[in-house]
């Protein structure tokens, strides 16, 4: 009998939990729960799987690069293909190991096609344990991927416009810079399967570029040069003469000083061989009369430092003195003592000698005429200012290395480096402006050659520098020619018709001077170098020429 009570408490106690609905609710968490769990293990099971499918995806398009490179440059032959991207594969999966079999690792090289490309497929899988879905009975999860890597239909130029200044002559700049340009030449070329797939021009800079007085044909008739400032009166004495230069004449002191002018005097003009200074105007011969200027100090013009002045003011006296069409004329008194002085003379045969010949120019150019200086603009024939045309100048460091078309030439284009030798100041903006001219194929004078519709053409600027900008075609100041380049640089960059990559390198022995600003800034996407030794210049263009590399053979 004293069981009967526990027994019926029981029973009502099994016949309330199976009445009660608070219950259901575990009873459905505990159905729900085997499947939840299974989800989310096989999310993580997935997950794991796509990081090394990511893994996969990564090496095999790098391994597929490298091997069109090294195939492209004659590295290995078609036979080597699959061993090499074994090779870079297992150097560039950072995938869970034992995840890949190299074994399963397979390229394939396909030749040109009638387009002229050439492409390798680099395919992979793997397989990875899981963790919860082996409980489904899924112990492994299988990921693949594939990489093609074509090339061919890709051309490229490069513009390769390298510092000649006088401060490259110290610390064995001038030779390291020279070995690497060449070298780079080597390498350039190793591109060239076909004649057009690789173009280099050379442009070598200082304040002024020489262009050379033939480019195919004289430039001295070329319709993209202004002569204006060549043939030009010193600008200093435009509407600024001095008493003592109105009434100058044979035998008379020189009316110039350095202090004054900028420049003295000199016997014949000074762009011609023999001439001399001297205190006194000629009193006889050839020359009598003439009130020849200087090369110009830049006392006063510090942009005209080292420039010659292609003329003399020839000397008329008497009451027939006249200035006839000539607007660079000054008269002074009247009848018997009137005195006139006229710039380059009046076109006579008795005072031709006044005027030298265009064919005494050396070939440096200087600045266009603001804002065409910061611009691909074609050069028009109009000398009207602002000019289009690109300036003649008579500079006394020339440079002797010419600018050098686009051309595939090797040995010519390795020549122009070796007759480069260090001169004068520092203007990178004329240097960066060429450059980019040379790239043009309507614009410049001289043009690259014509693109083929059927490739793809990626252009290059490579820009080494070793100092600070010195002096253009207005001024010594830094921070004035730096805001030219500024403007370029960013008119380069931002063409999107003709996208060009711009690499630039300083040499900046042992830091002498800061960071270039103005080069940090023109390089595309970071790639600026400073180096402060001259035997890193190898490196540095070894550097570029990886990137150039890797932009040419395209995935």
């Amino acid at each position: 009998m004293f069981r009967l009570p526990v027994v019926s408490r029981i029973g009502r106690q099994l016949a309330r939990f199976a009445g009660a609905e608070q219950g259901n609710i575990a009873v459905i968490f505990a159905i729900a729960l085997v499947p939840v769990l299974g989800f989310v293990g096989a999310a993580i099971d997935y997950s794991r799987a796509a990081q090394a499918r990511t893994s996969l995806q990564v090496a095999l398009d790098s391994a597929a690069l490298m091997v069109s490179k090294d195939l492209t440059s004659g590295t290995i032959t078609e036979s080597d293909i699959d061993t090499k991207t074994k090779s870079y594969f297992n150097g560039l999966y950072t995938g869970r190991a034992g995840s890949v079999d190299t074994a399963n690792i397979h390229a394939s090289y396909t030749p040109k096609d009638s387009n002229g490309i050439s492409n390798i497929l680099v395919t992979g899988s793997g397989s990875l344990p899981t963790d919860f879905m082996r409980i489904a009975g899924y112990p492994t999860l299988g990921f693949s991927a594939s990489s093609t890597s074509a090339w061919g239909n890709t051309r490229m130029r490069v513009a390769m416009v390298l510092d000649n200044t006088g401060s490259m002559a110290s610390n064995g700049k001038m030779s390291a810079m020279q070995s690497a340009a060449k070298d780079m030449i080597d390498t350039l070329s190793t591109y060239n399967k076909q004649t057009g797939d690789v173009y280099i021009s050379i442009v070598p800079f200082s304040k002024d570029v020489n262009v050379g007085t033939t480019n195919g044909t004289s430039n001295l008739s070329a319709s993209w040069l202004n002569w204006t400032e060549w043939e030009g009166e010193p600008p200093i004495l435009v509407n600024n003469k001095s008493n003592s230069f109105n009434s100058a004449v044979g035998g008379s002191d020189c009316p110039f000083t350095n202090n004054s002018q900028g420049f003295t005097c000199m016997d014949r003009p000074a762009t011609l061989s023999g001439a001399n200074g001297v205190s006194k105007i000629p009193l006889s011969g050839t020359y009598a009369g003439y009130i020849c200027p200087s090369i110009d100090s830049g006392k006063q013009r510090a942009g005209k430092t080292g420039i010659y002045y292609n003329g003399c003011y020839t000397t008329v006296t008497g009451s027939s003195a006249s200035c006839g069409s000539n607007t660079a004329c000054t008269c002074t008194g009247s009848g018997s003592s009137k005195i006139c002085h006229l710039w380059r003379g009046d076109g006579t045969a008795a005072t031709a000698a006044a005027a030298p010949a265009r064919s005494t120019w050396t070939g440096c150019v200087n600045d266009r005429d603001q804002d065409y200086d910061t611009k691909n603009t074609a050069p028009g024939s109009s000398s009207a200012s602002p000019s289009s045309q690109f300036y003649a100048e008579q500079w006394s460091g020339c440079l002797s290395g010419t600018v050098f078309p686009m051309s595939n030439q090797w040995q010519k284009l390795k020549d122009q480096i070796t007759a480069m030798s260090p001169s004068g100041n520092t203007n990178q903006s004329i240097g960066l402006a060429w450059g980019w001219q040379s790239l043009s194929t309507t614009n410049g004078p001289i043009a690259a050659p014509p693109k083929a519709n059927d490739y793809v053409y990626k252009d290059y600027i490579v820009l080494l520098s070793d100092g600070l900008n010195t002096q253009n075609r207005w001024s010594t100041s830094q921070s004035s020619i730096d805001d030219r380049q500024e403007i370029l640089c960013q008119n380069v960059k931002g063409d999107k018709t003709n996208p060009v990559t711009i690499f630039t390198i300083q040499v900046n022995i042992s830091n002498k001077d800061p960071k270039s600003q103005v080069l940090q800034d023109c390089a595309t996407d970071g790639n600026f170098q400073m180096i402060t030794k001259a035997s890193d210049t190898s490196d540095a263009f070894k550097n570029i020429l990886t990137q150039i590399s890797k932009l040419r053979v395209a995935k």
